[in-house]
This record gives C-alpha cells, sequence and structure tokens, in this order.
C-alpha cells in the first residue's frame, strides 16, 4: 500500500508525531481523495492529544477536521467534482483518520464538501467547516429557526425573532451571526467581540462584555426586554451559562444551545422563569445532520462567492511539523489567546 507522511497521536498526554509510512486513503463511494494543501486547528484538537477526544479507541490517530486540497481522485457515484478541483471540507469526527487533515492526501464525503471559487483562497475557505458545523446545528437545529434554503423558513417570522448570541469574539460566534443574518433573523444581540467586525456580519447590537454580572444583565435586558427565547453560548461552561439563562424570557419558555457540554447549571441560580427554560447541547459536526449539513455544504460555494459567508481571521505554519502543529496545541492547553491556525503542506 502507497504511505505518505502523517501528524499522529500515538499516546495521550504527549505530543503529537510526524510518521512517513501512514498508509494513503483510497476513497470509497461517494468520496473523493484530495492532497491535503491546509489543515486547521481548533480547540478540540489539543483534546483529541491531550484527552482521546474522538480518537481515544483509534489510536494512532491523525487529526484536524478543517481541511481544503486539491481533488486527486473521484470514488464510486462522484459526477459532479473534477481532478483538480480545489475543495473545502469537514473530516467526520469518527476517529478514522482517512479524512483527517493533517496528512498528505486524505478522503471527504462528496455530501459535506464544496468547490472553492477562484474569488476565495484556501486558507480563507479553511477558516468554515468546524466552526460554522457547530452553530449550524446549534441555530438550525436544536433552536429549530429554519434554515433559509427550506419551505418551512418561508413560513417563519424570522423579522420578529430575537437571538442572543454570546462570544462574539470567538470563531463559532462570528459564523453564528452570519448564519442568523442568512435566516433573516430580526434582532440579533453579540455579547464580546469586535462591534464593527460583528455589525458587518449582521449583528443590529453589540454588547461589550467587559463588566461585573448584573451590569451585562441589565444591558442585554436593555435591548431584548423579557421577549427573549432564543440563545447560543459558544465559549462558556456552565458557570458562565447562568447570564444568558437569566437573560431569556420570564414568561416564555427559552432554550439555551450550548457548544461545550460538559457539566450541569446550578439551577439555583436562573430565577424567574415562570415558564420554564432548557439548555441544549449542540454536536457541530456535519455527518450528524446529514440532510441540514447537505443543505449548507450545496451552498457554501455560492454563499462565499456573494458575500453571504464571509471567511475570518487566520495565520499560517508551513510545513507538515510536529513541532508547528504541538506550538499551537500546547498555547490551547495553557490557555493562551490562539489566532485560528492553519498548517501549510
Amino acid at each position: 500500500m502507497p504511505t505518505q507522511k502523517a501528524i499522529v497521536v500515538t499516546e495521550l498526554g504527549k505530543p503529537v508525531t510526524l510518521v512517513e509510512d501512514w498508509p494513503i486513503p483510497e476513497p470509497g463511494a461517494n468520496q473523493v481523495q484530495l492532497k491535503v494543501t491546509v489543515a486547521g486547528l481548533n480547540p478540540h484538537d489539543m483534546k483529541s492529544r491531550e484527552m482521546g477526544l474522538f480518537v481515544a479507541e483509534h489510536l494512532p490517530a491523525v487529526i484536524t477536521n478543517d481541511a481544503v486540497g486539491k481533488v486527486t481522485k473521484l470514488g464510486p457515484g462522484v459526477t459532479d467534482i473534477s481532478i483538480g478541483d480545489r475543495i473545502v471540507y469537514q473530516p467526520g469526527f469518527t476517529g478514522d483518520s482517512a479524512q483527517a487533515g493533517l496528512q498528505e492526501y486524505a478522503t471527504a464525503d462528496r455530501a459535506y464538501l464544496a468547490k472553492i471559487p477562484d474569488s476565495i483562497t484556501d486558507d480563507e475557505a479553511a477558516t468554515l467547516p468546524t466552526n460554522i458545523a457547530a452553530p449550524l446545528a446549534a441555530l438550525y437545529h436544536s433552536l429549530k429557526i429554519p434554515a433559509p434554503w427550506t419551505p418551512a423558513a418561508k413560513e417563519f417570522d424570522s423579522a420578529s425573532v430575537t437571538l442572543l448570541i454570546v462570544g462574539g469574539g470567538s470563531n463559532c460566534g462570528k459564523f453564528a451571526v452570519q448564519l442568523a443574518k442568512l435566516a433573516n433573523i430580526g434582532s440579533i444581540v453579540v455579547l464580546g467581540g469586535d462591534e464593527a467586525e460583528l455589525k458587518s456580519f449582521g449583528a443590529t447590537h453589540v454588547i461589550d462584555r467587559h463588566a461585573d454580572y448584573d451590569t451585562l444583565l441589565a444591558r442585554i435586558r436593555d435591548v431584548v426586554g423579557d421577549d427573549l427565547v432564543y440563545a447560543f453560548d459558544g465559549i462558556n461552561e456552565p458557570e458562565g451559562l447562568v447570564l444568558p439563562l437569566n437573560a431569556l424570557s420570564s414568561t416564555k419558555k427559552g432554550s439555551l444551545v450550548r457548544l461545550i457540554p460538559f457539566g450541569k447549571v446550578d439551577e439555583s441560580k436562573i430565577v424567574g422563569k415562570k415558564a420554564g427554560w432548557e439548555v441544549l447541547d449542540v454536536y457541530g459536526v456535519s455527518q450528524e445532520h446529514p440532510e441540514l449539513a447537505g443543505g449548507l455544504w450545496s451552498r457554501v460555494t455560492g454563499f462565499l462567492e456573494t458575500g453571504q459567508i464571509k471567511p475570518l481571521g487566520y495565520t499560517v505554519k508551513k510545513g507538515l511539523l510536529a513541532s508547528n502543529v504541538n506550538e499551537v496545541l500546547d498555547a490551547y492547553r495553557d490557555g493562551k489567546k490562539v489566532t485560528k491556525t492553519h498548517i501549510h503542506l
């Protein structure tokens, strides 16, 4: 079997290593093979290395779930992609290394990839997959806001909806704003992040997060009143969810979707919710939401061309080197501020 270079988790809690004899995966039905050009790192990749998230039962394993490359082979059933096309895709989270980004060649599911338009660079495209899939599932699945390309969207009074997004400075938060705008949400209220940038994405209100709890709650309530029933938090663990939960309506049942599903919220701190409230966990994986994610991926090329979806910021490390990857994952582990980093292969 032909082999290649790859960055591999071999032992949990230890640095990733470079191997040169990793098998090159072949595309199956409705898949393509690609020569990877960019692999994007995210915080969950650190958890894969340190704790075995998604990969513990599959070691040694290749990681990263943001990938871009040029198509080299077509699997059976793929008729609308050509050899040489530039594509962006979200690898699955099953622990199967065939789709992961930190290897010279990988495979991708046709349903969860998009051709990259000429106006978009590989790096720009690589900012999308994982960071747009999470708010996609949060807004259009968990909160049941109809995806704008579905028939249900025509019957949904999106203009009257208020959505609170916590973590506007995060990549998931920024894409959540764009998806809310795409769905024509009337009031998109964002806590944290750069006001000018977020408003360029579609936010209607941006609230400075640098204040004490009572002040922040008052600021949110000044905007949303007692009508808030939709909220998405892309950054906080349970103690941080008390603020958006208390911002929910007191008279209508509200829902908060969280991206970090670790631990229970202290219910004693949530007050005055006569109609109740709920916390929903989101799993931002395209393959877990085939119809919804397929609907997005089939439109990504057009959304990028028209500017309805705008890529985010990134930084680059050149070379498929273990040191490049470990440096970024160490920074995530140590709680340092990290700009989304792309490994150029």
